[in-house]
């Protein structure tokens, strides 16, 4: 298990850093075998692993970058990763449609912290690395980016959000869970792989159970609504809610969002279009909306973010 689990980490942080060092050198228009290098990879294991990541030879990435859009984007603030992100990018492969259902915890349940809750939990593969995550039978309670884990150190974590719950070690549920949120994932941070099921089980909800103040639930609901392609800032999101002075605030609750990916904060920039902090690293933030421009299909009518539909 560890050593599928450091191989899988270490394959992320490659991209991660070709991502980044692309998005800082486009203009030099840098070789195949140059990235490779500056990752310590042979330029045929470093195609083929990006391809696999993206969809695309890194080659077609940089020429997207500096396609026309980016090139009109020039004079304006924030990285060439944010332009390229205009162009609306697809790879051959696109998301699951994913029915999202939120569904808030209620006072008093969020005041038992837990308490009589099973939580299965385990440790999955994802393409952004190691996740941790835990499900209940009321929805998914937890989703967070680890770089390493075994199952004592991914109790603890979880603990700590639900001190009173009773934690059951199942990384099968959380490696399916993988499968169905990233269709390419949904392997076991120990080797093994699940399948993930198909037709109707992939339309039905996908719930979430969370807790959080009336301000967060206003947030992480919004960030729900937002478009397959669209990114937000503070001060939009606080717009959003009628809030227009509450953009620390709206920080504070995008900071606090406990299922990541799924409630997409990740998507919310400054307001000069800079990608801004990550509570998951800045590298893992630019890798994912690479990933999802990559990924994704072109806007269809009623998409969410990242794939997921608003339940209402």
């Amino acid at each position: 298990m560890a050593a599928m689990q450091n191989l899988n980490s270490r394959n992320f942080e490659r991209i991660a850093r070709a991502i980044a060092y692309i998005d800082a050198h486009w203009q030099e228009q840098p070789r195949l075998p140059d990235i490779a290098a500056k990752l310590h990879l042979s330029a045929f294991h470093f195609d083929r692993l990006f391809h696999e990541w993206a969809g695309i030879t890194p080659k077609t990435y940089i020429q997207h970058i500096t396609g026309t859009v980016a090139k009109q984007r020039l004079g304006q603030k924030g990285s060439l990763l944010e332009a390229s992100l205009a162009v609306g990018l697809s790879g051959p492969s696109r998301l699951h449609d994913l029915i999202v259902k939120l569904e808030a915890m209620t006072p008093a349940e969020t005041a038992r912290a837990g308490a009589g809750v099973p939580i299965d939990f385990g440790v999955a593969s994802t393409p952004f690395g190691l996740m941790l995550a835990g499900c209940t039978a009321r929805g998914v309670c937890h989703l967070a980016f680890v770089e390493a884990a075994t199952q004592a150190s991914a109790r603890a974590e979880l603990q700590q959000s639900w001190p009173k719950a009773s934690l059951n070690w199942n990384p099968e549920a959380i490696a399916a869970l993988a499968g169905r949120i990233w269709p390419a994932a949904g392997t076991v941070a120990g080797g093994s792989v699940v399948t993930p099921a198909a037709g109707r089980f992939a339309r039905s909800p996908l719930k979430l159970w969370v807790r959080g103040t009336a301000f967060q639930l206003q947030i992480w609901r919004a960030l729900l609504a937002l478009g397959s392609s669209e990114r937000t800032s503070y001060g939009a999101l606080a717009e959003s809610i009628g809030q227009p002075r509450a953009a620390r605030a709206v920080g504070t609750a995008v900071g606090a969002n406990p299922v990541a990916w799924l409630i997409p904060c990740h998507r919310v920039l400054r307001a000069s279009g800079e990608l801004g902090g990550y509570h998951w690293g800045v590298e893992r933030k630019r890798a994912m909306l690479a990933w999802e421009s990559l990924h994704h299909a072109r806007h269809q009518p009623g998409a969410g973010a990242a794939g997921v539909y608003l339940n209402t």
